[in-house]
């Protein structure tokens, strides 16, 4: 990483460049540290990184165990399609049942369609997965026909909220957040939202 600059809100980011389309950055603002990697070459890859700069973190910036208000793991993946995404979702995915009517309406064309469900992992809700899909398919789209090329992004975040736990680090925090991250993504992501929209998309 050999880029740094101050961005307009005032954080402070450190970045590689991008020549790849493999790169790293923290990113450190008023109230947030950030830590990302696109497109690492394992998971193990992406989280020495994390590790770094969570061990890093309460020395270099005075971080206590009380001061964390939330720790989030995201995990994205982007699909390049020209075309309209949000059709692209009703083909591989579907839409809710209660939805399906709507859907179906004569002369209707779907212009938002952004699927999101939030879930908590723990009585207390202090532990919370969120999985969100982004189209970039717009109005104005859809009314000229005319598609660029553009990402799909889907997001599966995981978060925990409050400080830490007696004897708990935050390379600890994030180790669990990303072993459920990973979990998930494993057992439901692939198989019921990558691999369909991947399918849709080659066979369009």
């Amino acid at each position: 990483m050999k880029t740094v600059y101050r961005g307009d809100r005032g954080e402070v980011v450190l970045e590689e460049y991008n020549d790849r389309g493999i790169y790293r950055w923290p990113t450190i603002e008023p109230k947030r540290l950030c830590s990302g990697f696109v497109n690492p070459g394992s998971f193990d890859e992406a989280l020495d990184q994390h590790h770094h700069v969570l061990d890093l973190a309460p020395f270099a910036l005075s971080l206590g165990s009380l001061d964390c208000e939330s720790l989030n793991v995201m995990f994205g993946f982007d699909f390049t399609y020209r075309g309209n995404h949000n059709q692209l979702l009703i083909d591989a995915l579907g839409v809710a049942p209660g939805f399906e009517r709507l859907a179906e309406m004569p002369g209707a064309t779907i212009i938002c369609n952004e699927p999101s469900l939030q879930f908590s992992l723990d009585e207390e809700c202090r532990v919370q997965c969120r999985l969100s899909i982004e189209t970039r398919t717009t109005a104005y789209h859809v009314r000229t026909g005319e598609y660029p090329e553009e990402q799909l992004s889907v997001y599966l975040t995981a978060r925990r909220y409050g400080s830490m736990d007696p004897g708990e680090t935050y390379v600890d925090a994030m180790n669990k957040l990303a072993v459920i991250s990973r979990d998930v993504v494993d057992a439901y992501v692939i198989d019921q939202i990558l691999r369909p929209l991947q399918q849709t998309i080659a066979i369009k």
